[in-house]
């Protein structure tokens, strides 16, 4: 049973999204991805987020490039945890994708994570599960450990390559 779903209004969202994928896999974080418009196919959204919950979902993980309404939609049907992922925008950059998921009325929250960020809603997802999951807990710890054991090993390497250390 998928405890995060991953959504997506088009199939040119997937390079990003993915990177959300390989997170919860890394974790052992069983999830589901799905291609769903919330433009074009309105009775298929629906079904899809009103029955996420009954589906054993805790998070919503919704990426979604100009005007957005996915992560809101989501998270205005979905009662638990919507994340959102703006994409990147020829035109605007992708500032149009994060005005429109940051800005939602009160009431109907939505995490938003930076333009591209999918590795980290995927990290996001992860910790919010750990609320009540000591073992996922204890694995966010050693991701934790391994990132500053990476950064160490790059800073030696500096100095190996004759950079003084300050």
């Amino acid at each position: 049973m998928a405890a995060v779903s991953i959504v997506m209004g088009s199939d040119s969202d997937l390079p990003v999204m993915k990177k959300a994928a390989e997170v919860l896999r890394e974790f052992g974080v069983d999830f589901e991805m799905r291609i769903i418009s919330a433009h074009r196919e309105p009775d298929l959204f629906f079904e899809y987020a009103k029955g996420a919950e009954a589906r054993g979902v805790r998070v919503i993980i919704a990426g979604a490039g100009m005007a957005a309404h996915l992560p809101g939609m989501c998270a205005a049907l979905f009662p638990l945890p919507v994340i959102g992922v703006p994409m990147h925008t020829t035109s605007l950059g992708g500032r149009d994708s994060l005005y429109s998921i940051v800005q939602m009325p009160g009431g109907i929250p939505v995490a938003t994570v930076a333009i591209g960020g999918a590795k980290n809603a995927g990290l996001l997802a992860v910790k919010m599960l750990a609320i009540g999951d000591a073992s996922l807990r204890e694995k966010l710890d050693e991701y934790t450990k391994k990132m500053c054991a990476e950064v160490m090993a790059k800073d030696a390497h500096l100095a190996e390559a004759g950079y003084e250390n300050y």
